[in-house]
């Protein structure tokens, strides 16, 4: 074990070793150099971690981690010594704007790994599971590699005996329902609950709902909301934001509208009497907006931009014109003088815009020799 300590300090620099290795971590390491030298010991935490260290009554100081100390440095560990808990399991659930706004409960079909009923999640008969000879039931085979003069580096990868279990079953012993796997696929149906106000990207937690594994806890399954976009509406925070259109006319005499809400609801506004709405303008129904999760009886508001629809060319005859515009306030009188350049107003045209730039550019490409570029002689 010493020699093995004094091959792994040779990754490291001789003054950041001695520095740190005679540093207060020197206690902890010969913690865990306690713990690595007594077989028993070294078992007992390769079974059940610190946690059967300390209820084994070793004597030894509690601390966070022994193996982590040691690991920091040396690298190794058994391979139940980090895992505790299953991996937690993500899925996303697509919802509507109108399910975030007044809730709803939907079932959603999982797979799910569960301990085999059969072999109670040893994998094989009982007594036929036995320590991996390879890696020692550490899952793991450790590899030290030279990376240069007096430097060496050390290498962990998944031993491929038992491809990382610690441990192998004869295969003419393994559970025939599971095949040595000690777990069983199933399907499973979860309701899950979308409260009002929730939003797009929310997650919803069911605990111990993950695959299990013996001698794990297992660990949860997490709905992630995924919010499909809406039509009509779209929503930042506790509010809502529409877009209107409305006619010329309606934006300078008055308008009634109606809006139909996310529960159903129809809603009446109007414009107020000798308002002008511009286009662009932002209006707001107060508490017509998203619930406040956990509140729901509180809501946002819904801001809405009204886009003003002008007629099209021609719309009114030029005899009319006169009288429309007695309506409508004075124009600005511009006074021409002979200095002045008078030229002609067209549409704009994107498209052709974009060529002219480009036949610019080519133009501008075209004059001169190219910097870099050299006549050859002969």
């Amino acid at each position: 074990m010493v020699g093995l300590l004094n091959k792994r300090t040779q990754t490291f620099p001789l003054s950041l070793f001695k520095s740190v290795f005679f540093s207060f971590k020197f206690k902890l390491i010969s913690q865990a150099y306690e713990v690595l030298s007594d077989p028993k010991k070294r078992d007992v935490y390769d079974q059940g971690g610190e946690q059967a260290i300390k209820e084994g009554g070793s004597g030894s100081p509690s601390f966070s981690s022994p193996m982590d100390i040691f690991d920091m440095f040396f690298g190794g560990g058994g391979r139940m010594a980090r895992e505790r808990r299953g991996k937690n399991v993500v899925h996303q659930l697509s919802v509507t704007l109108e399910d975030l706004y007044n809730g709803v409960t939907k079932k959603l079909a999982l797979q799910k790994n569960i301990i085999c009923e059969k072999c109670e999640g040893v994998g094989g008969k009982k007594g036929s599971v036995e320590k991996c000879p390879l890696c020692k039931g550490r899952g793991m085979q450790i590899h030290i590699q030279q990376i240069g003069p007096g430097m060496v580096q050390q290498i962990q990868t998944m031993c491929i005996e038992c491809k990382g279990q610690g441990e192998r079953i004869n295969p003419k012993d393994r559970c025939e329902s599971c095949s040595g796997t000690k777990v069983i696929r199933e399907k499973k149906i979860i309701e899950v609950h979308v409260e009002k106000g929730m939003k797009d990207g929310q997650k919803i937690l069911f605990h111990g709902e993950g695959d299990q594994e013996p001698e794990l806890e297992p660990g949860d399954v997490i709905i992630v909301l995924d919010q499909k976009d809406h039509s009509v509406f779209q929503r930042r925070g506790h509010d809502l934001i529409m877009k209107m259109k409305i006619q010329l006319s309606e934006a300078l005499c008055g308008f009634k509208k109606t809006i139909k809400t996310l529960d159903d609801r129809i809603l009446v506004i109007t414009s107020k009497s000798g308002e002008v709405i511009k286009h662009g303008d932002l209006k707001c129904v107060r508490n017509e907006g998203m619930p406040i999760y956990k509140a729901p009886l509180e809501k946002g508001i819904l801001i809405i931009q009204f886009l003003v629809i002008f007629p099209e060319k021609h719309w009114l005859s030029p005899d009319k014109l006169p009288q429309l515009e007695a309506l409508l306030p004075p124009r600005q009188k511009v006074r021409i003088t002979d200095d002045m350049d008078q030229v002609e107003l067209t549409e704009f045209n994107p498209s052709e815009q974009n060529w002219r730039q480009h036949r610019e550019a080519y133009e501008e490409d075209d004059d001169g020799p190219r910097a870099g570029v050299q006549c050859q002689t002969a």
